[in-house]
């Protein structure tokens, strides 16, 4: 079940699987956000990030594990989640390999 913060901050399912990259920077440039490409090993963390903008962030294979402020989510293909302006946010690859994702910023 589907928690409201967890609405908030992850779209089940937005994008279908197998993820289209280019299918995703359409949508996202629609929104006003731009679209690149990242790739992290199993065990890579991320952690405590702050951005003047707001942050999208899609799977195309494998699993990450976000935190956005106090709230957790995980996400897989597919999935998109939004981390807010001025939001500390920490991102770990919780996959048992490499994790391929997107991410992107608006204005």
């Amino acid at each position: 079940m589907t928690t409201r913060i967890e609405e908030k901050l992850i779209e089940r399912g937005r994008f279908r699987r197998p993820v289209d990259r280019e299918a995703v920077r359409r949508d996202w440039a629609a929104r006003g956000f731009d679209c690149r490409d990242f790739v992290d090993p199993p065990g890579r963390q991320w952690n405590g990030f702050v951005h003047p903008t707001n942050e999208l962030v899609t799977v195309v294979e494998g699993r990450l594990r976000l935190i956005v402020g106090r709230q957790e989510v995980v996400a897989g293909p597919g999935d998109e989640v939004f981390i807010p302006r001025n939001a500390e946010h920490s991102v770990h690859n919780i996959h048992a390999g490499t994790t391929r994702w997107l991410f992107g910023y608006d204005g």
